[in-house]
Parts: C-alpha cells; structure tokens; sequence
C-alpha cells in the first residue's frame, strides 16, 4: 500500500512541477510583450522628438528618417531606427541651433529608447532560455505563445 502514496505523491509533486513552469512561461512571454510595447512607446516619443529637433533645426534628412521610423511596419522596424540613430549621430551638420529644451528631450528620449531596448532584450533571453528546458519542449507548454525575439539596434545615445 506505501507504494501507492509514494506514486500519488510523485504524481503530484510532478504536476505541481509542471503547473509553476507553465506559470512561469506565461509570466516570461507577458513581460516580454509588455517590454516590447514600452519600447515600442519610447522608440514613438523619439522619432517624434527627432521630427520636432528636425524641424527646429531646418534638417530635411532627419526629418525624412524620423518619419519614416514613424511609418515602419514591424519588419522593417530595426532598419528605420538604426537609419535615425545614425542620423541623430551625425549631429546637425551646421545647421540653424535648434532651441536647448528640443535637444534635451531628444537625449532624455533616446536614453529611455537604450534602457528599454535592453530591457527587452534581457527579458527575451529569460524566455528564450525557459523555452528551450526539456520539459517545456516535450510538454509544449510554449505552443500558445509566439516565440519573442531580440530588438537589435545600435544604443541611441547621444553626448
């Protein structure tokens, strides 16, 4: 008869297992899409920032790159931010000195657009990390949620 509890308690202590790991990859894939939307906010506010520093500044190919980091559609979305981070680098070029507080909102700006990104991708690595564990493989414990991936892009800080 002991080895009756003995296999109801394996069973159970199994299922209690496999319970918290399927909590733990919900948990995981909401972070990251929770990530990825508050870098997707801070990569909005800084091309918007970028269209008012182009703007104020008489600049038509920030301005051009800031818009169309605005328009991306999410496949392209990592080619358009790297095209306005290099713009951003490339300083204003002698162009008309656009006022401070424009300036200074673009850095607070692309300074949260650098934490959240890796942010992101710090919380990506966690899910791709339990993803890959045997048992969250054998018992598909993953199936229902799209597999997150990295936003790489270069840091937009600017001095």
């Amino acid at each position: 008869m002991w080895w009756v509890i003995a296999v109801v308690a394996v069973v159970v202590a199994v299922a209690t297992y496999l319970t918290w790991l399927a909590a733990r990859v919900d948990r995981l894939h909401a972070r990251a899409a929770a990530a990825y939307a508050t870098l997707d906010a801070h990569l909005v506010r800084r091309a918007a920032a970028a269209v008012a520093l182009a703007e104020a500044a008489q600049l038509p190919t920030l301005m051009y790159a800031a818009k169309i980091a605005l328009d991306a559609q999410p496949d392209d979305r990592e080619v358009a931010e790297n095209d306005l981070t290099r713009h951003l680098r490339n300083g204003f070029g002698g162009a008309a000195n656009p006022p401070a507080e424009v300036v200074d909102t673009l850095v607070q700006v692309s300074r949260r657009v650098a934490l959240a990104r890796q942010v992101h991708n710090d919380v990506v690595r966690d899910a791709l990390a339990v993803r890959r564990r045997g048992l969250v493989r054998v018992f598909r414990l993953a199936r229902k949620h799209a597999v997150p991936a990295y936003f790489d892009v270069d840091d937009p800080s600017l001095a």
